[in-house]
């Protein structure tokens, strides 16, 4: 379906992409600011293509980010890998269901979730700051397969908004990094994530693809600066950010299952 942009269009997807491929980078839920961007552009738009757009545009802010936090964090290859592959797959499933399961079912419960996040982060104010390397067991590690390689993955493709701060807290619950390193892993698995869903829209003809490479060339550079800002930065500020980007998510989900 041939999509006709005009100039104030343009400037709203541009600075939204570049925004979000920020938010992203740094703490995850550039969703929370995409997306939203794409329902005010085409508000009689089919969702499933307009999630298809944003994985597109996602895709290359995960990418980005990923490859800048790898050549200053460490990653743990071996937990990262299996990860991948399992989320890659998931996330394919969530994107095929995405038509048939509806989001505001699924809303209250990812509600749910965040406010649990938000209690965690809030009431540990040390929580992230520094590494915990004793909590890196075997059991551990499996726990973070299973939840980011499925549940995560799964949600990321169904619905997606929030998947980064989900991947996050889960690598600096479960394994002890620090706020940088959980978000140096996230990326990656979320690039999984994102390629995985893409596929799937992509084969059911739900990507517009000349908007979707436009914001991702905008997130691209958001990305970038907002992987560098949080290295530079460090966990105190990611801390900081993540508990504003789960405020708005909170507030925009509250809106979405109770007022509007």
């Amino acid at each position: 379906m041939p999509v006709e942009l005009d100039a104030s269009l343009i400037a709203l997807l541009v600075t939204a992409a570049l925004f979000a491929g920020w938010i992203d980078a740094v703490v995850g839920g550039g969703g929370l600011v995409a997306l939203p961007a794409l329902l005010v552009a085409f508000p009689n738009a089919p969702v499933a293509t307009l999630l298809g757009t944003n994985k597109l545009a996602s895709v290359f802010g995960t990418t980005t980010s990923s490859i800048a936090y790898a050549r200053k964090i460490k990653l743990d290859h071996r937990l990262l890998w299996p990860t991948m592959a399992i989320a890659l797959g998931a996330s394919g499933a969530g994107a095929a269901a995405a038509a048939a399961v509806s989001s505001e079912a699924l809303r209250p419960i990812i509600i749910a979730v965040l406010m649990a996040v938000l209690i965690l982060v809030v009431s540990r104010p040390k929580f992230g700051l520094e590494p915990q390397p004793r909590l890196r067991t075997a059991w551990r590690a499996a726990a973070v397969m299973l939840a980011c390689g499925v549940a995560i993955a799964f949600y990321d493709g169904i619905i997606g908004p929030g998947t980064g701060i989900f991947l996050a807290v889960a690598f600096t619950t479960l394994l002890g990094f620090d706020y940088v390193t959980a978000s140096a892993h996230t990326k990656v698995v979320n690039a999984a994530t994102n390629l995985g869903a893409l596929v799937v829209f992509a084969i059911q003809g739900h990507v517009w693809w000349q908007v979707g490479v436009a914001m991702g060339l905008a997130t691209t550079a958001g990305a970038w600066f907002g992987a560098h800002t949080a290295m530079a930065k460090g966990s105190k500020f990611v801390r900081i950010v993540l508990v504003l980007v789960v405020t708005g998510l909170l507030a925009r989900l509250s809106w979405d299952v109770w007022i509007a």
